[in-house]
């Protein structure tokens, strides 16, 4: 799969407190097709950007700014019909919410790591499963003997 065009038509939501990261995400993202929303750090700038755009998927970190918290985050974009990516290195607590999003890519990661796991999501999300699990991705609701990748 070409993944620099795989992305066309789809939209994302980055919600990271740290900009630089975010920034590099949305770069690499941007660069592989998709339509990335604007970037914030804050649970009710992302609920209402979710609101206003219908985004194909939220990339979500578990510390947001202020006392914001991604999980939390991640149920309300659930119950809008947004499927998260934890993008967290607080794997435990990723894991303790898997009922809430998708999967998890835990930290550190590159943004070619994040491009590669949101493309085999949005993949899986529409019935193609052709594209290998990238290493380090979890993938929640799977089957138990194929809910965590090989090890990154």
């Amino acid at each position: 799969m070409d993944t620099k065009t795989s992305g066309l038509g789809q939209t994302l939501l980055i919600v990271e407190d740290d900009v630089l990261p975010a920034i590099s995400l949305r770069d690499e993202l941007e660069d592989a097709g998709y339509h990335v929303l604007d970037l914030t750090g804050r649970r009710q700038e992302a609920l209402q950007a979710a609101k206003d755009h219908r985004p194909d998927l939220a990339l979500v970190n578990i510390e947001l700014e202020g006392r914001d918290d991604g999980i939390a985050l991640a149920r309300d974009l659930k119950g809008l019909g947004v499927p998260s990516l934890f993008i967290s290195g607080q794997t435990g607590r990723a894991r303790s919410a898997r009922t809430d999003a998708i999967g998890s890519l835990p930290k550190p990661y590159t943004p070619a790591d994040v491009a590669k796991a949101v493309a085999y999501l949005l993949g899986r999300m529409t019935g193609d499963e052709t594209l290998p699990c990238p290493p380090g991705l979890e993938v929640f609701g799977a089957a138990p003997d194929e809910a965590v990748s090989e090890p990154a």
